[in-house]
This record gives structure tokens, sequence and C-alpha cells, in this order.
């Protein structure tokens, strides 16, 4: 485990993050995310960067087969490198996620970003990742 989290720490040192411009958009993979390693949930999502600091998005996310697709809107706030964010399902505020990460350059325009994020609603903390293209 020590030597996943010392690889894991060099590579994110690596690669250059890059800030983000007002104008940019995202398109990516959104989070992938869940308990177990054999059951992840991947939502296809979609932002734009309305001020240098600040950019706004949507993803679509499915629970289960059975239930039916929800979209999320979430916030970032970037500062020094690093992000704020928030983010509802649907026009609720009961299971609101608050968290922080880092965007990650890898090459040209794609992005990988980790963060860490506590769901209110569930009472859970959760690392997620996200990668995609920014444009």
């Amino acid at each position: 485990m020590r030597n996943l989290i010392l690889t894991l720490a060099l590579v994110c040192g690596i690669f250059a993050c890059q800030a983000q411009q007002q104008g940019d958009w995202y398109v990516g993979t959104g989070d992938i995310n869940n308990v177990a390693w054999t059951d992840w949930a991947v939502s296809p999502t979609i932002g734009y960067g309305v001020t240098n600091n600040l950019m706004i998005g949507m993803s679509l996310n499915q629970a289960s087969e059975e239930a039916d697709m929800d979209i999320d809107f979430h916030a970032r706030y970037f500062w020094k490198g690093f992000f704020g964010y928030l983010g509802v399902d649907g026009f609720s505020t009961d299971g609101m996620s608050i968290g922080a990460g880092k965007m990650f350059t890898v090459r040209n325009n794609i992005y990988v970003d980790p963060k860490v994020v506590y769901n209110t609603g569930e009472g859970t903390t959760n690392l997620t990742l996200g990668f995609g293209f920014k444009f």
C-alpha cells in the first residue's frame, strides 16, 4: 500500500497542472467511483469555464440498471492549482457532494482530476477519479 501511495504521488508530481480559463469546455467521464472494484459507476459529464476560476457542469448518472437516469449539476472553484467541488443530485440539495481535488494535464488537453468528496445525504467520503478532454 505504501508503494502504491508513493507511486501515485510521484505520477501526480510529474504531470503539469494547467489553470482553468474562461471559455474552456470540459468533456469527460465525470467520476469513476463506488465501493467495490467490480462495481464502478462512470458518469459522462460536460463543463464550461464561466470565469477564470469557476467551472460549472452537469453529468448523467444511473445508480443501477433498474433506476432512471439522473442529471447531476456541479461547480468547481479553482485556487492555486487546486479546486473546491460542490455537486447536487438533480435539483435536490438533500444529497450534496462537497470536496476538493486537483486537475492535472497529462498530455495536450487530456486531464485527470482526482478528488476527495463527502456526500452529505449518505454521510460517506469517497476518493473519485475523473478524466477527459479540455478545449
